[in-house]
């Protein structure tokens, strides 16, 4: 089961983790110095690790989807301290935050509700 903070956000349907850009930071000279014909770069510090969760919420109502989607919307909004972000697969990320969470699609109503999904976390560097 995968986690944020201990708690199941997103277990209710299928979802799927990705690890974004890892590396140093460039930055360029000219936008150091804050001139355009300074050439050259250089590299400051590392870049913020991301990792974003694509998915699909799944309730038996809309009642229950919007349970769903209040919980994550919660973790986004309230607090921002950062947590442990577990992928159910023996990964896990330590002090993340969850930054952003996204509606991707229509919500969908057949035998299920569904609502596709983004969920964006980012372990913040000072």
């Amino acid at each position: 089961m995968s986690t944020f903070k201990g708690d199941d956000l997103f277990g209710s349907g299928p979802h799927r983790f990705t690890v974004g850009r890892e590396g140093r930071r460039i930055v360029t000279y000219a936008a150091a110095a804050g001139d355009p014909s300074v050439p050259g770069s250089f590299t400051s510090g590392d870049l913020e690790l991301r990792v974003t969760v694509t998915g699909r919420l799944i309730a038996d109502d809309d009642a229950d989807l919007w349970a769903l989607r209040d919980a994550i919307t919660a973790a986004a909004t309230s607090t921002n301290t950062p947590g442990t972000l577990t992928d159910g697969r023996g990964r896990a990320w330590p002090n993340m935050t969850l930054v952003a969470f996204e509606p991707t699609g229509p919500t969908d109503r057949a035998r299920r509700t569904t609502l596709p999904y983004i969920a964006e976390f980012v372990r913040l560097t000072e």
